[in-house]
């Protein structure tokens, strides 16, 4: 059975600091181009970054470059999404997705709320 299941939302202050985790089962992480979406509410998903099977390539939204850290770990099937300096309008659910060929998979999603 084919599972992503994101972790590490929260509320923060702006300017803090919060690492998502998205651990993966079911398929070969490995093999997968692994991104990070968001939807805010009354809009629509976007990404916000993703990262290639081995980390070679990866690739931002412009409005988190510089704060957002994408990264993975291939022996615990799990990527992560570093988030600092962040921003009012960080404020979404945050979604794991995994490519495969034709294949993508999506997680639950964890709620980033950025408030003070």
């Amino acid at each position: 059975q084919v599972q992503l299941v994101e972790s590490g939302g929260g509320s923060v202050q702006p300017g803090g600091s919060l690492r998502l985790s998205c651990a993966a089962s079911g398929f070969i992480f490995s093999r997968c181009l692994m991104s990070w979406y968001r939807q805010a509410p009354g809009k629509e998903r976007e990404m916000v970054a993703f990262i290639t099977t081995t980390g070679r390539l990866i690739n931002y939204a412009d409005s988190v470059k510089g704060r957002f850290t994408i990264s993975r770990d291939n022996a615990k099937n799990t990527v992560y999404l570093q988030m600092n300096s962040l921003k009012f309008e960080d404020t979404a659910v945050y979604y794991c997705n995994a490519v495969y060929g034709s294949e993508s998979y999506w997680g639950q999603g964890t709620q980033v709320t950025v408030s003070s």
